[in-house]
């Protein structure tokens, strides 16, 4: 209802121009244009505020790609600031440094029928910028749904039906992270080549209650085994450690024993060669004596020789018949008796030598 007083709103009235059919219908016509175009050319999927945008910029780490009427443009444009046809060319900011993927709640059926879930798994992974064109045309702006979260899916279920619990949970837990890295690598570079596959974390899953008490149970007394068989390993030790000691201690006294064994026996061989020595000076001086007196026996032997002549016994003969003259007294007197051959040679000497004095008497007087 208009508030106004009623000569206002009747000088209103009287001010305003009368109102043309013909231009009313020309606006609706205009409207109705532009609500069809908007429908044709942009299509529902794209970005709206992109594709109204003249200049736009492209983050760094990204790169820009372009869509014009639903076809992928080659041209990919670096960080920075781009100009583009609005309404007409969409845009669209990729990224080309490293992002992790979060995959979260994969379900899966063990060999044995346990059905597990993991809550997260984590793929950190790039699209290489050479390839940005080529995999966008192939698989979308959303190609990580396909090679990452759905492979994901994927290759757990697969590794889980082909193993049991315990080799899910536990004995194989290490490898789900390289067996998962290398299933997607494998994929992506025989199908786009231009993800690559950097790592990939997995979490440990979740397994049903009763089950996983079970394990607790289990891990307790592998714990209880693993103490005993550390506190053997211990005792097995100290045992070796008093072994080695024993041995060393041994081989020690062993060293010492032969040390002083060696230390005696060079001490005898010292004290023998010593006695050798003191021999060797004994029976060269002895030597020496015996030389000596063999040499004076031998040249009082040659003199006596030389002195054994007939006239120096006759004249020792005579000698000791001299010293050994004795006087008897009594009613008969022993006969002496004397060596007639030795008296005569005496007799016979004494007499030559009186001949020989007279001849040479005789000579000194001619």
């Amino acid at each position: 209802m208009d508030s106004r007083p009623p000569e206002e709103r009747t000088a209103a009235a009287a001010a305003a121009p009368p109102r043309n059919p013909g231009s009313s219908s020309l606006y609706t016509v205009f409207l109705s244009f532009l609500a069809i175009f908007a429908i044709i050319v942009i299509p529902s999927s794209a970005n709206i505020k992109n594709s109204l945008l003249i200049v736009h910029q492209v983050p760094e780490g990204h790169v820009g790609v372009y869509w014009r009427g639903g076809a992928l443009l080659k041209t990919v444009t670096d960080p920075g600031f781009h100009t583009m046809l609005p309404l007409i060319t969409q845009f669209e900011p990729v990224q080309v440094t490293l992002q992790t993927d979060l995959v979260t709640d994969i379900p899966c059926g063990t060999k044995g029928g346990v059905m597990i879930n993991f809550e997260k798994i984590e793929v950190v992974n790039r699209l290489r910028k050479e390839y940005v064109y080529e995999t966008l045309l192939n698989y979308g702006v959303q190609y990580d749904n396909t090679w990452i979260y759905d492979k994901i899916h994927h290759e757990i279920n697969q590794f889980c039906s082909s193993h049991s619990l315990q080799q899910v949970y536990i004995d194989m837990f290490d490898q789900i992270d390289e067996k998962m890295k290398d299933a997607l690598q494998g994929d992506c570079t025989r199908y786009a080549p231009g993800i690559e596959i950097i790592s990939v974390r997995v979490t440990k899953p979740v397994i049903p209650e009763s089950i996983r008490r079970n394990f607790e149970q289990m891990e307790e007394e592998r714990t209880k085994v693993l103490i005993a068989i550390e506190r053997q390993k211990v005792v097995e030790k100290e045992a070796e450690t008093t072994k080695k000691m024993a041995i060393s201690e041994a081989e020690k006294n062993a060293n010492v024993s032969k040390i002083l064994m060696e230390q005696k026996l060079m001490e005898k061989d010292s004290a023998r060669r010593q006695q050798e020595i003191e021999n060797q000076m004994y029976m060269a001086h002895e030597r020496s004596l015996a030389d000596a007196a063999f040499y004076r026996v031998t040249k009082e032997a040659e003199a006596n020789k030389l002195k054994l002549t007939p006239q120096f016994l006759e004249l020792k003969f005579i000698e000791a018949i001299a010293d050994n003259t004795k006087i008897f007294f009594g009613d008969k007197v022993p006969n002496m008796v004397l060596d007639q051959r030795l008296l005569g040679n005496f007799l016979q000497r004494m007499s030559r030598e009186g001949n020989l004095e007279e001849m040479s008497t005789e000579r000194s007087d001619v």
